[in-house]
């Protein structure tokens, strides 16, 4: 079933509105289910590890991810919208 586009972007304009790493936690633990919370930030762990070049191997031990999660990860990486990519280096500025 496709997600209307005014949902959508009523969803963006929430995160946009995030002022602090509080507000994020407040509305992420609200948002999310325990799994998808711990889903979410567990690939955020192993995109930063893909970033700095680190062997998926190493990965999936450090993080105790299948290989085919790191897969996904790098998939979207490489070929995503590259979110990741603005954020990682927006992130490594501060």
């Amino acid at each position: 079933m496709p997600i209307p586009s005014s949902h959508l972007k009523d969803l963006y304009k929430l995160f946009a509105s995030v002022e602090s790493e509080r507000e994020a936690e407040k509305l992420l633990k609200d948002i999310l289910t325990p799994q998808e919370l711990a889903s979410v930030a567990e690939r955020w762990q192993l995109v930063q590890k893909l970033s700095a070049d680190e062997p998926q191997r190493k990965i999936s031990k450090d993080l105790k991810v299948s290989i085919s999660k790191i897969t996904r990860g790098s998939r979207q990486l490489k070929f995503g919208g590259g979110g990741f990519k603005y954020f990682l280096k927006k992130l490594h500025k501060t």
